[in-house]
């Protein structure tokens, strides 16, 4: 018996899906040196290719990984699946791009926001060390009135001792 039942047919979906996801973590880690503006739609690529399917068998509605196909088909001229496999492949890669870019877009003025913050901080505290190295002449440091070290709080007349009435 030749033909595939529906558990065979899961079963070899599970593995491919298996295999693929490994083939993916596998591409990750040997594009983690890479520029980020490269790395990120390369593994795009790779996504798109290993797990987008196309249709073997519209009758019994039938699915395959379209690298296979496309491979199978230009490698031993088996099948006519070639070019509907090559334009799926294509139409994928474009929604996944089109994706990608769409989350540039928002990433893009996040991380200029967050680098601008960054940048902000570290002057404040390069003007707190230099404030500090300038207080470092006193004889008992820069603490104040403060013996802990604390900075003193701003006057306020408003704020007074409260004292507990007996």
């Amino acid at each position: 018996m030749d033909t595939m039942t529906e558990n065979d047919y899961l079963i070899a979906w599970g593995l491919y899906a298996f295999a693929a996801v490994g083939c993916l973590l596998v591409w990750m880690r040997m594009t983690r040196w890479m520029w980020r503006w490269l790395r990120e739609p390369l593994r795009v690529l790779m996504a798109v290719l290993l797990f987008s399917p196309t249709i073997i068998d519209p009758v019994k509605e039938k699915f395959a990984p379209a690298v296979a196909i496309t491979a199978l088909d230009l490698a031993f001229k088996v099948g006519n699946n070639a070019w509907r496999a090559i334009s799926e492949l294509l139409m994928y890669a474009m929604i996944a791009f089109g994706l990608y870019l769409i989350f540039v877009l928002i990433r893009f003025p996040i991380e200029r926001a967050s680098k601008a913050r960054k940048e902000q901080a570290e002057a404040a505290r390069a003007a707190a060390r230099a404030e500090d190295e300038r207080d470092g002449d006193q004889p008992f440091g820069g603490a104040g009135d403060d013996r802990y070290g604390r900075p003193p709080l701003p006057s306020n007349p408003q704020r007074g001792r409260v004292e507990p009435r007996l």
